[in-house]
């Protein structure tokens, strides 16, 4: 400990601060139990408010408007953890909500849209998404929510989910989409209805070579289409779509 305060000591309190802005909040809360001197410098206002307007852009004003760097030492900092365990809360809710909807193993287009509009009226950021639906302990259908969101309602780049994608192993997880349209008039006859199909996975969507399921998913059951079904793909399946793909070639 005491070697440690007095390299603390030989670092001028600027650069100290750049070292400690560059961690992202579980390595600056590590950082932070090191020595006195990183404690008080890991919890300043300058700090945590920077991180609450970074995942979560909606307080930007009202955090550059709160003169927050005379505001009580650490006051940012409790502000986040009370916002974090408030929007993990929020994620339970739309968590339960979905593993109801899926009792069947689907989830109806309805539904899943509800889910993602619950998001959005949260006001969840896009660390929000990637800490509580980007996640392999959740089902697929929880992660395609999440990434939905993150597509449509935040506009970010897919390159960019992509990447979380990666790190969560959960990129190559696969959805099958079904849908139903109005069958076609014919010579004053309506044909039976048209259901199709698509298997796709996260990757697909988040790099657009699948933007038309996307399409039905975000409009949802509207004109045309009569229904939509998501499920998850189950492991077996993945194999015989596979094989089946290889003995056609």
């Amino acid at each position: 400990m005491n070697r440690s305060m007095s390299i603390s000591a030989s670092i001028p309190n600027d650069i100290a601060l750049k070292i400690a802005s560059s961690l992202q909040v579980g390595d600056l809360c590590s950082l932070g139990s090191c020595s006195r001197f990183w404690w008080w410098l890991c919890g300043s206002n300058h700090l945590w408010a920077s991180l609450c307007k970074q995942r979560w852009p909606a307080l930007a004003l009202q955090i550059e408007s709160s003169s927050y760097n005379n505001r009580n030492h650490q006051e940012w900092r409790v502000f986040y953890i009370r916002k974090h365990h408030e929007m993990a809360g929020k994620a339970g809710g739309v968590i339960d909500f979905v593993n109801r909807c899926l009792a069947f193993e689907s989830i109806e287009v309805g539904h899943y849209l509800k889910a993602v509009g619950e998001l959005d009226s949260m006001q969840f950021g896009f660390e929000d998404v990637q800490t509580f639906f980007l996640k392999s302990k959740h089902d697929v259908l929880l992660n395609l929510i999440g990434l939905h969101y993150c597509l449509i309602w935040l506009g970010l780049p897919g390159e960019c989910v992509l990447e979380i994608l990666n790190n969560s192993n959960i990129s190559q997880r696969q959805v099958r989409v079904q849908w139903w349209k109005l069958g076609r008039w014919f010579y004053g006859f309506r044909m039976r209805d048209e259901l199709r199909t698509r298997t796709v996975s996260l990757e697909d969507l988040a790099t657009a070579k699948e933007e038309d399921v996307l399409g039905v998913l975000q409009r949802g059951a509207i004109h045309e289409v009569i229904r939509v079904q998501i499920s998850a793909v189950k492991p077996a399946y993945v194999s015989w779509s596979f094989q089946s793909t290889q003995d056609a070639n």
